[in-house]
């Protein structure tokens, strides 16, 4: 029997408002209520982004603090801290993470274009270069060993994965690798099951991983991901609809969904409990 599967919800995410989806949380309190829908649906991961009340992103530590505060009122959810930005100070980007010591770390791979493009506009609409090289993610990767933190390692493409390579041979990445395979962000590697099933033969061995799709190809990923005894990321960072014109309420609706198609497939959902022993958290290396 394959394991049950470990679901994450992305609750919020950076670059999308209200303006996209009403849904999206913005103040501690509203991501505090999504962590805890997330939860009920059999979340037991939530990736969290920080935001000030207007919508842009926030990266002051008291923030964060007020999140994690709100989360813990609701739930003993397994907390995973964004450190990526564009034209944010290195320092900044990981004091939340040093200061308040989630369970998890997302620690960006590589650099890549990141863009947005509209084909019926013609035109991009987000176009960025995310950058981090190997000086950054050791400076990352540093501060979360000291800190206990489990860096969860954001795969854009095969290359961010065959960058773990050196850092597995310095010490400097340990067992158990935790790793996010994220597919169809325009600059990184296409959202299809083949590219998938290739991204997972590329590993290291012993590796857990779960998938990311962005858009509505989430949700043959993630039937591919359960298939493949993979774990999965849903919500509304990465995607809006829970199929096309039906757009979700909340990341639970989301969750939900997810949930459904693992039973439907023939593997359980994972307990907060359940999930933290699968993934080894909390246990000394």
């Amino acid at each position: 029997m394959s394991s049950p599967v470990v679901i994450s919800a992305a609750l919020t995410g950076v670059l999308a408002t209200r303006e996209l989806c009403p849904a999206i949380p913005y103040t501690p309190r509203e991501i505090g209520e999504e962590a805890r829908r997330a939860a009920d649906a059999g979340a037991s991961i939530v990736h969290i982004h920080a935001r000030n009340p207007e919508g842009g992103p926030e990266w002051r530590v008291e923030t964060f603090a007020e999140i994690l505060s709100e989360v813990r009122k609701r739930s003993d959810v397994i907390v995973n801290f964004s450190t990526g930005a564009i034209g944010i100070p290195v320092e900044q980007r990981i004091a939340h993470i040093r200061q308040l010591q989630p369970e998890i770390g997302a620690l960006n791979m590589g650099s890549m274009n990141y863009a947005i493009y509209s084909a019926k506009k013609k035109a991009f609409y987000q176009d960025h270069v995310f950058v981090n090289p190997f000086k950054d993610i050791l400076f990352f990767l540093e501060a979360m060993n000291g800190a206990g933190v489990r860096p969860e390692l954001e795969c854009f493409d095969t290359g961010h994965i065959g960058n773990t390579a050196p850092l597995i041979d310095m010490g400097a990445l340990k067992v158990p690798y935790q790793f996010s395979l994220i597919m169809g962000v325009l600059g990184g590697i296409p959202g299809t099951t083949r590219h998938l099933t290739n991204q997972v033969e590329t590993l290291p061995e012993g590796a857990h991983w779960q998938v990311i799709g962005i858009g509505l190809k989430q949700w043959a990923l993630v039937a591919a991901a359960i298939t493949m005894g993979g774990n999965v990321r849903v919500g509304l960072e990465d995607n809006f609809y829970l199929e096309e014109g039906r757009m979700a309420k909340s990341n639970g609706e989301l969750v939900e969904k997810a949930a459904r198609l693992s039973r439907d497939l023939g593997r359980a959902v994972a307990s907060i409990e359940e999930a933290r022993r699968i993934l080894g958290l909390g246990i000394d290396d």
